[in-house]
């Protein structure tokens, strides 16, 4: 009897002692949030996945040649071709055009913004701002270059005039935490200046503090402030449709739970104040396991799609150019990170998105894939999509430092 008594004492203090390994914060103090761990995203780490992180991207860009090598690996639909459009850009991230077809990038822990001019089909590079707080977001309006750095937007008036010695920014509005982790923002602008700005919460899962997992528009005028949305994890990506004027936007969901799941999703506005889940309830019927507080999925808006576990999707527009073939007009063009807390890595594509303006028959397939070989390793990372005047879309590679151009030809 005492030989059992023994065995059991030592199986459950080598089950304490495993349990001990597993890294887990707790994110219900206010003190997380203003001073999150560096490892803040592992949450409540499992045995399944203990020791997963995101991969350490490339220290440089990658050189010409070799884009143009990993280029050759990248699968399309008929008829169209990828090539560079423009490298030298470290950690890339949103794009947005100007008046006078100066391509205007975010970057993210780079700090800088980069502005790509086109004379004469010969492209150059300029970092135009420097030390900016993770400033990710860009946007461009009445002549003025818009950039979002975690808890400010900023304004630059008369930007494409002065790209060598860009004007001191005016402070747009800046009631927004500053938060670091998952506080890096993406900019969508409506027709009558409106930016949509998400707000994601600093950790993996938890019970987050009131002014974040939300969306808000901000009048681009006024500065004026609205919340348009509620239950919003890590969204990184949106666009307007141009055939109904509704927000949609991309979200990625919560780590630790398994390979496949949860699913990450595309989600759609239709009224203002709509609640998609967060923390209590994932891709639209996936109870939380420790947060859903007895809440059911019911209560709250479902996604317009699964796009799968662990592909983070980032940048999306919807197609609204003439050079593709007639069927992808208003279709939506996704560009996925790609995985770190999955053991084999998914997504690190551009997905095409085929739906009703009213979110009904949605159905996706891939357009744009080649950047991950073998397990978990990364040639390139899409992280935003922009379409060009001439109907061709770009593609942002922060991995890779680089812009790519989708062009088609019959």
């Amino acid at each position: 009897m005492r030989k059992s008594w023994l065995a059991a004492g030592l199986l459950l203090a080598g089950l304490s002692a495993q349990a001990a390994d597993l890294k887990s914060y707790d994110s219900s103090k206010p003190s997380f949030w203003a001073n999150p761990p560096p490892d803040w995203f592992l949450g409540d780490e499992t045995e399944a996945q203990k020791g997963l992180a995101p991969p350490s991207g490339p220290a440089l860009p990658t050189p010409l040649a070799e884009l143009q090598d990993n280029l050759k690996k990248v699968k399309l639909p008929a008829g169209f071709k990828i090539e560079v459009y423009a490298s030298g850009l470290p950690e890339a991230r949103q794009m947005a055009w100007g008046d006078n077809g100066t391509l205007f990038v975010g970057s993210f822990n780079a700090t800088n913004v980069y502005a790509v001019v086109d004379q004469g089909g010969k492209r150059t590079v300029r970092t135009i701002l420097k030390g900016l707080n993770m400033p990710t977001g860009v946007a461009f309006r009445d002549g003025a270059l818009y950039v979002v750095a975690i808890n400010k937007l900023l304004r630059y008036d008369k930007a494409e005039a002065n790209l060598d010695r860009m004007p001191e920014p005016v402070v747009v509005y800046d009631d927004m935490p500053p938060f670091v982790a998952h506080g890096w923002k993406y900019i969508v602008t409506d027709k009558d200046g409106w930016m949509y700005l998400p707000f994601g919460p600093p950790f993996n899962i938890g019970i987050p503090p009131t002014s974040v997992s939300q969306i808000r528009r901000v009048d681009s005028r006024t500065g004026l402030a609205e919340i348009v949305a509620l239950g919003v994890r890590n969204s990184v990506g949106g666009d307007i449709d141009p055939r109904s004027g509704e927000y949609w936007f991309t979200e990625n969901a919560r780590d630790w739970i398994s390979d496949d799941l949860p699913s990450d999703k595309l989600n759609r506005i239709s009224r203002l104040g709509e609640h998609f889940g967060y923390p209590y309830c994932h891709q639209g019927d996936m109870p939380d396991p420790k947060f859903a507080l007895g809440h059911s999925c019911e209560e709250f808006t479902p996604p317009v799609l699964k796009l799968g576990a662990h592909v983070a999707p980032l940048g999306m527009k919807f197609y609204t150019g003439d050079q593709f073939p007639a069927e992808y007009r208003n279709n939506i063009f996704i560009a996925e990170h790609g995985s770190w807390n999955r053991h084999r890595y998914q997504g690190a594509r551009i997905v095409r998105v085929v739906v009703d303006p009213d979110g009904r028959n949605a159905r996706q397939e891939v357009f744009a894939e080649g950047w991950i070989s073998g397990e978990r390793d990364y040639a390139g990372r899409p992280a935003d999509i922009l379409v060009a005047r001439d109907g061709s879309l770009l593609v942002a590679d922060d991995w890779a430092g680089a812009i790519y151009r989708i062009s088609y030809a019959k």
